[in-house]
């Protein structure tokens, strides 16, 4: 066990325990010399250098919350989101906002997620005008998934609706397909889109300047230096948040308080390098336990969603700086205590010991409810998290615990910045670029591929009229090789029928055990 396992910051009252953890000092003293070259490292970072060497960028999500929350664009932020909330700019028909729309996917969408969920709760579009302050309701689209769409049209009036559209490169696709769809919405009531239609993107992106030559009623710039799954202390998490009425400032003190917190040599004093060493020296420096992120509070539940992607994203990488094949990695999952107890609890106390959990418990509780002799209901939850501490630990399984005073704005950002910098921190003990994604590169270009068979596809339809078959013998028909892709687009086609011009249809054929495709 470490000699002082538990680091607490006496001025938020925010801890981290790791003497559930099977380190010692000696494995932490064994590493010197490369947690030295790894704070070398993130001095790097904040000093301005090129670190995301792949794609030539700097990177200053660490630095730039600072500075941001002095800025100019700050107090922009700040005054467009009230002139919203006040009614002094309204839509096209002159009625006040009332819903927003977060058009965005990954570290566009999570972000804001998990603060809407954290600091508004999961109730919050239910409540009234005047319950919500004049904030606004607010919903996501991060999918290109027409559910969702259908799902928010039947919610919101689109008179009174805003459009926030996020993607810094300004051309990922389930943004843009969601965009002009909203686009077409908006066309087709007759409402001037533009006018309930804002971004934020790199200046000069495709983005950028579909909304500059469309007249959208305000534009706001992203950092290039700043990833997407590292932007929720920026203005992607600053908008939205400002729109619904948190404050993002207390985000921005509690996400720089941490910053000052990590900036310390010492790992064994540093939360954000000692977390990180401690994945390293359990995980054998190869990722060999998965993560599991288990928050002591219903308002947390999106923080394993949100770790997924800040951590799987930066770490899982099959090539090291230097070039060599490494299949780098941490596996993470989660649910929210106490309902993990009765989902996946049994096999963390029974099964595969192949994991450490993460408990982050929530001291301060939303409501004083008094449940027996002595006892109120918040003490139960932290009961359970105690317990199943105990009990996992019972079983020489590992667990780390974290508690926090509030799952407030302050609290919020600083789990943010600890997690931000224990992920960089830990790319650099494995030598891997954690500010890019190739294998996200990948399976776009993948999907590419598909959606030019779909669109080679549906030109040889026509030449299929009145045939039909199994797939792979309409493929053979229409010289198409890719028999598997092909099937699963005429799948698709056919469940659409209602589609104009749709061509396709299917019945099952039970002797072939297959779809029976016709072409009308």
């Amino acid at each position: 066990m470490l000699s002082k396992p538990k680091l607490t910051n006496g001025e938020t009252g925010f801890s981290i325990d790791f003497s559930g953890m099977n380190v010692s000092d000696a494995d932490i003293d064994a590493l010197s010399d490369k947690l030295a070259a790894a704070h070398a490292e993130m001095g790097r970072i904040e000093a301005g250098e090129i670190k995301n060497i792949d794609e030539n960028r700097k990177v200053t999500h660490f630095t730039d919350r600072a500075a941001y929350r002095n800025s100019e664009l700050f107090k922009d932020v700040e005054a467009f989101a009230n002139d919203i909330k006040s009614g002094r700019i309204t839509g096209a028909t002159g009625q006040r906002f009332e819903s927003l729309v977060v058009n965005g996917i990954g570290g566009s969408a999570l972000g804001p997620q998990l603060l809407q969920f954290a600091i508004n709760g999961p109730c919050w579009n239910e409540l009234s005008a005047d319950k919500r302050g004049g904030a606004l309701k607010i919903y996501f689209t991060d999918n290109t998934d027409t559910a969702g769409l259908a799902d928010i049209l039947a919610a919101v009036d689109l008179d009174s609706t805003l459009v926030l559209s996020i993607s810094k490169s300004g051309g990922t696709q389930e943004t843009k397909n969601n965009m002009m769809a909203f686009e077409r919405f908006y066309g087709d009531a007759d409402i001037d889109f533009a006018k309930h239609a804002c971004a934020i993107t790199m200046p000069g992106s495709q983005l950028d300047q579909h909304a500059r030559e469309n007249g959208w009623m305000k534009i706001f710039p992203m950092a290039e230096s700043i990833g997407g799954r590292t932007s929720e202390t920026a203005i992607v998490g600053h908008l939205p948040a400002a729109l619904t009425g948190a404050d993002f400032g207390k985000l921005l003190d509690g996400a720089i308080h941490m910053d000052e917190w990590t900036r310390t040599p010492d790992a064994k004093n540093n939360p954000a390098y000692l977390l990180a060493t401690v994945w390293y020296v359990v995980g054998n420096g190869k990722g060999d336990r998965n993560m599991v992120i288990v928050p002591y509070s219903d308002r947390l539940l999106p923080l394993s969603r949100y770790l997924q992607q800040l951590v799987m994203e930066s770490l899982g990488k099959e090539l090291d700086r230097d070039g060599n094949v490494v299949h780098q990695g941490l596996t993470v999952f989660g649910n929210k205590g106490g309902t993990d107890a009765h989902a996946f609890i049994q096999q963390l106390n029974d099964g595969r010991d192949d994991f450490f959990a993460t408990f982050i418990e929530v001291l301060k509780d939303a409501i004083d409810i008094p449940v027996g002799d002595n006892i109120f209901m918040g003490d139960y939850l932290h009961g359970f998290q105690a317990g199943l501490a105990e009990a996992l630990q019972s079983k020489s399984r590992q667990v780390i615990q974290i508690a926090v005073r509030n799952a407030d704005e302050f609290n919020l950002g600083a789990l943010i910045a600890l997690y931000e910098r224990s992920v960089a921190f830990y790319a650099e003990l494995i030598n891997i670029n954690a500010f890019h994604q190739p294998g996200v590169e990948a399976y776009k270009k993948a999907s590419k591929r598909i959606i030019a068979l779909l669109q080679n596809v549906n030109s040889k339809l026509p030449t299929l009229a009145g045939t039909s078959g199994t797939a792979a013998e309409l493929a053979e028909k229409a010289g198409i090789e890719d028999v598997v892709a092909f099937e699963g687009i005429l799948a698709k086609a056919a469940e659409n029928s209602s589609r104009p011009g749709s061509r396709v249809s299917r019945t099952w054929d039970e002797q072939l055990g297959e779809w029976i495709y016709s072409m009308a």
